[in-house]
């Protein structure tokens, strides 16, 4: 399941520097990080290793794809 950064993002930078394929980047409004589902790779590096625990499974995603 792919990953979703939700509103509670410190801005750390940890998920991104993680990502093994690079799936996460800074939003363009530069106030948070978001994950590129085309990228994402569903491997759940950045949900273990988010201090806070801003970082979910993606359900609505999955929807989609069905």
């Amino acid at each position: 399941m792919k990953a979703k950064i939700t509103n509670t993002c410190i801005c750390c930078g940890t998920c991104a520097g993680i990502c093994p394929v690079g799936a996460i980047s800074m939003s363009t409004s530069g106030d948070r990080y978001e994950v590129d589902p085309k990228k994402c790779i569903a491997c759940g590096s950045c949900i273990n290793v988010c201090p806070v625990e801003a970082i979910v499974e993606n359900h609505s995603d999955e929807k989609e794809n069905q």
